[in-house]
């Protein structure tokens, strides 16, 4: 075999440049495994000094079905790579492999792709070849007993993968076309309202804790009586669970309503919002 069927079989089996699969087989007197050994340890060197670097472009790819559905954020450094095909081709596989791990982690970064080698092999192997830094973040799988998934993509690029993406599943005992329609409309409200819990007792201790320091501080110096400033704290308090929880938000597609009134006017039988999530590249 030649030295340039050589190379051209090395580039194709480990995705490196033409330049350093040269290299690689010349430091390995022409053995194709030892060069592909060589190139996977500099791909390690490369990525790793890429790793100090921010990531704050990326995807969301969603995966699965009505039953079982998984969202897994991917970033890398800019928008340009966000759209490599490349980039796009290892994230769609990637959402795939996250949905049957259920969003494990350590499961996830050991799964075998289709190449046969691990997600983490893949991984490195991709910031070498694209430049940039490239790492997994968030991830979360619903899959919820008796219930109905429904999913909705904001600023898609390909298929699957978009900018932002919501999930959402509900359980009623009517599963028809205005359930399924509640749904979709659902999903988008969510994804453009951004609640953080569906009821207010759901909100995190943490988060109402921060919200009634930033509250308290805002009012320290405004000179109003304590009991005044406490009627306002209580006040604030009420808006922030009313604006950021689900049931209480106003509902997009009629503003005049609330998300809980809309659910009572449609009268589907024993219709519940199971549990929802929302995930924006970067946010």
């Amino acid at each position: 075999m030649s030295d340039l069927e050589n190379v051209k079989k090395l580039r194709q089996s480990t995705g490196a440049g033409f330049k350093d699969c040269n290299l690689a087989l010349k430091e390995a007197d022409g053995n194709l495994e030892k060069a592909a050994e060589i190139l996977r340890v500099k791909g390690i060197a490369k990525a790793s000094k890429k790793m100090t670097r921010e990531a704050k472009e990326g995807v969301v790819v969603v995966s699965g079905d009505i039953n079982k559905t998984s969202m897994i954020e991917v970033n890398c450094e800019t928008d340009f790579v966000a759209k490599n095909d490349n980039f796009i081709d290892f994230v769609k596989e990637l959402s795939e492999i996250n949905n049957s791990c259920s969003s494990n982690l350590d499961k996830l970064n050991k799964s075998k792709m289709n190449n046969d080698k691990t997600v983490d092999e893949n991984l490195i192997s991709l910031i070498a070849k694209i430049g940039e830094k490239i790492t997994i973040g968030r991830s979360i799988t619903i899959n919820n007993l008796n219930s109905q998934n429904f999913i909705y993509q904001h600023s898609i690029i390909k298929d699957n993968v978009s900018k932002l993406g919501v999930v959402v599943s509900l359980e009623a005992d009517q599963k028809d076309q205005e359930f399924s329609s509640f749904g979709k409309q659902l999903s988008m409200h969510i994804a453009a309202s951004n609640p953080i819990a569906i009821n207010s007792e759901d909100i995190k201790k943490d988060i109402i804790d921060k919200e009634q320091t930033l509250i308290a501080e805002e009012l320290k110096n405004s000179g109003k009586p304590e009991d005044i400033a406490n009627k306002i704290s209580l006040g604030k308090i009420k808006k922030f669970k009313d604006e950021n929880t689900l049931m209480t938000q106003d509902w997009v597609m009629e503003p005049k309503k609330k998300v809980k009134d809309i659910i009572v006017d449609m009268n589907i039988s024993n219709l519940i919002i199971k549990e929802f999530a929302r995930i924006k590249v970067g946010e």
